[in-house]
């Protein structure tokens, strides 16, 4: 190739290149140290030169963090300066402090809380611990099916025997046969067995003696034992089901979709307390439900993605493998439903931002579960793809302009 060509195609691609860069409107700010606050006067700014580079004062020291834990400033932007309204572009870039770490902040600064309270949804895993609480009960202790108690007597030993209350609450003595025993205190069930045997003795001198008790607790809790497998402890697992209720034992079903674990707490100990006292119910979230965003369009990798954490429309690109080429990133769309499972749209411009021109762009949204983001094909390759399927591969193939290759994409970047 001549040597004066190959100097004119130079020249050619760098004009070119100058044309692109200066027609943003953009400002390039240099990625050196930035100076520190304290040479900074009062809402002391670079001047912008003509070509609208930022150049600083040469009077400026670049700081330099004495540790990894030590604060670090550097030139560049805080969206919080706008106050909500608008945006903030390079040139309004200030010292800012960067790197301000704290004890165990090296994964990742403290945030504050992304919701203000988490309320259970289909598909979250729940893990309830259940608890004896041992306290002492508001009322006397009424016997149940299942109690054991002795009946002993001291004025004729052959009557002492151990029983268990009967499924029909009853307890079977010799000679006066069946006495009701549940919903009796032990107080209530001497005296009653005393006053049957008067009519065999004069003083029968009955003692009942409670040997095992509040046997509904314990067989709740033996339910749920799980101190012999995986894990140990007192639990049951419940997976939160597709209308939103969760089984537990002895209360069945119970409505927790859309609740707080503090108000599912409350609901489910109102429940046992209404069938025995003395269990405390704790609900604890063990796993999410999964939570997915769909991209698809010009990306390298469509598909559905796992949200981990808060993602934006930024994110979900790079969780796609970033953009392709001829993807109209000034036409991003996101497709949501609402919570009546109505659809809504919007549409994003992310092209300023993933070419690093807007440091604070207002249309990198935060995305939900379910939603759908659209990289659609840029203008100039949709009317491609429609010559090609007339010209290459329809009707008009079989002519003799078979021959002929139009690719109006790749002529339009000549």
């Amino acid at each position: 190739m001549p040597r004066r060509l190959l100097i004119v195609m130079m020249s050619a691609v760098f004009v070119l290149g100058a044309v692109v860069w200066g027609s943003s409107g953009d400002v390039e700010v240099s990625a050196i140290a930035a100076p520190h606050p304290r040479s900074l006067k009062p809402m002391e700014t670079p001047a912008p030169t003509s070509r609208g580079t930022i150049v600083h004062d040469p009077n400026f020291q670049p700081c330099q963090a004495l540790g990894p834990a030590a604060p670090y400033c550097v030139w560049g932007i805080d969206g919080s300066t706008t106050g909500g309204c608008g945006e903030l572009n390079w040139q309004q870039a200030r010292s800012m402090f960067w790197q301000s770490y704290a004890q165990g902040e090296y994964v990742g600064h403290f945030r504050t809380r992304h919701i203000g309270e988490y309320r259970l949804r289909p598909d979250d895993l729940l893990e309830v611990v259940f608890r004896n609480t041992r306290v002492e009960t508001s009322k006397p202790y009424e016997l149940n099916v299942g109690d054991e108690v002795r009946v002993e007597s001291f004025t004729d030993p052959s009557l002492n025997r151990d029983l268990v209350v009967q499924p029909d609450g009853t307890l079977t003595l010799r000679l006066v046969g069946q006495v009701r025993a549940t919903r009796r205190t032990v107080v209530h069930l001497r005296s009653e067995i005393e006053k049957k045997y008067k009519k065999f003795y004069p003083d029968p001198a009955i003692t009942v003696i409670p040997l095992k008790v509040n046997t509904k607790l314990l067989d709740i809790l033996a339910t749920v034992d799980s101190r012999q497998g995986f894990g140990g402890g007192q639990f049951r697992q419940a997976l939160v089901t597709p209308e939103g209720s969760i089984a537990l034992p002895a209360i069945g079903s119970v409505q927790s979709q859309g609740m707080t674990l503090e108000e599912l707490k409350i609901e489910l100990d109102q429940r046992y307390a209404q069938i025995v006292e003395g269990l405390e119910v704790t609900p604890i979230l063990v796993k999410r439900a999964p939570r997915f965003v769909y991209v698809v369009g010009e990306v390298a990798n469509p598909g559905r993605f796992v949200l981990e954490g808060p993602t934006t429309a930024m994110q979900a690109i790079a969780l796609a493998g970033g953009w392709k080429v001829g993807g109209n990133l000034r036409q991003v769309i996101v497709f949501r439903r609402g919570d009546d499972w109505r659809l809504m749209a919007t549409m994003l411009d992310l092209r300023g931002a993933l070419y690093g021109k807007r440091p604070t762009p207002s249309d990198e949204i935060w995305l939900n579960d379910s939603d759908i983001l659209v990289v659609p094909k840029m203008p100039i390759q949709v009317i491609d793809e429609a010559i090609d399927l007339v010209f290459q591969r329809g009707i008009y193939g079989v002519l003799p302009m078979q021959g002929i290759s139009l690719n109006f994409a790749k002529a339009s970047s000549l």
